[in-house]
């Protein structure tokens, strides 16, 4: 039942990041990156501070009825992994936004971005393999299909056909692969505090950048601010704490698989919403991107 319970968490949080897709796409043509990072995860960390609020609340007054002590936690694990996820997450969400707004005009980049995103499956299974974990021979075939995949999706008219927001792409996957493996150094700890945690250091560090490199007006701000309220509550707060959450309960293989649904979910969304159309070599580039995805988690299933 846990299980279940995990699997459905991490779908909810699969649909929220990828329809914020086709949030971030609009932003980038009102706002700039850090701007619209810093601002999402400000947003996200106040909504996560209120219900953290809330249920320290209602544990009291529980406490209170029952006669039992509230149980202290030591909050010293929950900050240090609150922000070392917020460093990597930092990292990954600007080279994301960075990434989609690189694309040029008639691009479906929330689809194109979406799937070059998860990748991060197929580079946390070779990364296990690094660290010591024996590599199943379906991993090495995930990989290169994975690399026809990502061939057909950016390179198939030639070297042309790469676009600078595809490579940044590629390395916003590199970051989740981190961000991945740092959430579950940390399951152990409460889901939203980190969270939350993690969000007020992203916040702080896209600000800074923000005052540095974009300096915005209120006007700005003011155009984007649904995409900027749809990310924060939607995306960073509510699915990011359900991944966090899921994570404990499902396994890891079923994780894997169940978050990059978010590719489906952004290229569903591109095309409703922002009406993008894929080319049909940029179609079977996904296909693969997500068959490689699958073929990642395999041996972990079948153990």
């Amino acid at each position: 039942m846990k299980k279940t319970k995990g699997s459905i968490m991490l779908l909810f949080a699969a649909f929220f990041w990828g329809t914020t897709f086709v949030a971030q796409t609009t932003a980038s043509d009102q706002i700039g990156t850090f701007t619209f990072n810093g601002s999402r995860s400000i947003v996200g960390a106040a909504f996560l501070a209120l219900l953290i609020l809330a249920r320290t609340g209602m544990k009291k007054q529980k406490a209170k009825v029952s006669g039992e002590p509230v149980e202290k936690e030591s909050i010293k694990r929950t900050v240090i992994g609150g922000i070392l996820c917020g460093c990597v997450l930092f990292f990954a969400t600007n080279l994301q936004q960075s990434g989609i707004a690189a694309y040029p005009e008639g691009v479906a980049s929330s689809g194109r971005s979406g799937f070059l995103t998860a990748t991060y499956v197929v580079m946390v299974a070779i990364v296990s393999g690094l660290l010591g974990k024996k590599l199943h021979k379906i991993v090495y075939v995930a990989v290169f299909v994975c690399l026809g995949g990502m061939y057909m999706l950016c390179m198939s008219g030639g070297i042309d056909n790469l676009y600078f927001g595809d490579l940044l792409g590629l390395l916003c996957a590199v970051c989740f692969t981190g961000h991945i493996l740092t959430v579950d150094h940390f399951n152990d700890c409460d889901s939203v505090k980190i969270s939350c945690i993690q969000f007020i250091t992203n916040g702080v560090l896209s600000l800074i950048c923000m005052a540095i490199f974009e300096q915005p007006a209120w006007s700005d701000l003011a155009a984007a601010w649904f995409p900027i309220l749809y990310a924060g509550i939607f995306s960073s707060g509510i699915a990011y704490t359900l991944q966090i959450a899921g994570q404990k309960y499902a396994d890891p293989a079923v994780a894997s698989i169940v978050m990059s649904l978010e590719s489906v979910f952004a290229v569903i969304g591109g095309f409703v919403v922002l009406h993008e159309v894929l080319a049909p070599r940029e179609i079977v580039g996904c296909v693969l991107v997500f068959t490689a995805v699958i073929l990642a988690q395999v041996p972990q299933m079948r153990k």
